[in-house]
């Protein structure tokens, strides 16, 4: 059995709203609600949901980019929760991170070799094997040694996304974070990239967190899927069978949207009621009840508890159990 990288327990991030006028009240935005799971070494976890639902938030609260408000983050073992700079820095690379957007995560004024040694001196590589690492990089990503002195502005999007990769691997990291790497690309680009991570994978023995919206780029890269809603994770399983079988209202929404690339094959289409609420202002209770079709007055008065309701197969609604018969 594979040892677990990551561990994460009830970490909960708080952005402080500004008081209102003679108010003594202090609000907060709750981004992530008490998440937990584990991540195993050599696997993919995905984390996906609506826009809003915290999975960004968890991504740079794991990379430490942000300081948790409440709960433990622990990595091989060590707590790392609320290490200093200084103290953080010797884990530094061994998690890196792949941003969403290409264009905006490189430095636009530094060349390609620049922007991908930059890690390789903060972490003190050695400067004569630098080139080297570099020339190497460029050619495992699939780029091309003469790519090392241009500028972003010159390639694509595509490219610019595996020079990022590129920057992510210089440090030889056990685990990358990867926060939706394809959004931003076309489908026939995002295949491309998408094979490359599992490629890399396997060559590199990575692990990653991958966050998204897009379930089906989901089904094709991950081992476990963890669905978050508003801040809190509603259901976790291997990939097939959430796929397969999903136990929580959310998730099976979120799933008859899916295009099936067949057109003589129907899915009825489960169409939620109303907007998602606002983090700065959760519902009581479940919070998925103001949408949930199956929703029922416990729902509205206490959190369901997420717990596993088969073999490796987590939950948080009061009525799986029921809905799974129907």
């Amino acid at each position: 059995m594979s040892q677990n990288l990551l561990e994460v327990h009830n970490v909960k991030k708080y952005f402080p709203l500004q008081r209102k006028l003679f108010s003594k009240k202090q609000d907060y935005v709750k981004a992530v609600d008490g998440v937990s799971f584990a991540v195993k070494e050599g696997e993919t976890l995905s984390i996906v949901g609506e826009s809003g639902c915290g999975k960004s938030t968890t991504g740079r609260v794991l990379m430490k980019l942000l300081e948790a408000t409440e709960g433990k983050i622990i990595f091989e073992g060590k707590d790392i929760t609320h290490l200093s700079d200084d103290e953080i820095r010797p884990y530094r690379k061994e998690f890196q991170m792949v941003f969403q957007d290409p264009y905006a995560s490189l430095n636009p004024r530094l060349t390609v070799k620049e922007i991908i040694e930059e890690p390789l001196i903060v972490h003190n590589f050695e400067k004569e094997k630098r080139a080297e690492r570099i020339a190497e990089l460029l050619e495992v990503v699939g780029l091309n040694k003469y790519h090392a002195d241009r500028y972003p502005h010159e390639f694509s999007g595509g490219q610019r996304q595996r020079i990022g990769i590129a920057r992510a691997l210089a440090v030889h990291p056990k685990l990358i974070i990867a926060d939706e790497p394809v959004s931003a690309l076309d489908v026939s680009i995002q295949s491309q990239i998408l094979n490359l991570l599992k490629d890399l994978q396997e060559q590199y023995k990575l692990t990653y967190v991958f966050i998204a919206h897009d379930l089906s780029v989901v089904e094709h890269i991950s081992d476990r899927v963890g669905v978050m809603y508003l801040g809190r994770l509603v259901e976790l399983a291997d990939r097939d069978e959430l796929f397969q079988g999903p136990l929580h209202p959310y998730t099976k929404a979120l799933l008859s949207a899916v295009p099936i690339p067949d057109p003589t094959l129907k899915r009825e289409r489960i169409l939620l009621k109303g907007d998602i609420p606002s983090p700065a202002n959760p519902p009581s209770g479940c919070t998925f009840h103001t949408r949930c079709p199956f929703a029922q007055s416990l729902c509205k008065e206490q959190v369901p508890e997420f717990k596993e309701l088969r073999d490796g197969h987590f939950v948080a609604c009061h009525y799986a159990e029921e809905l799974q018969k129907e």
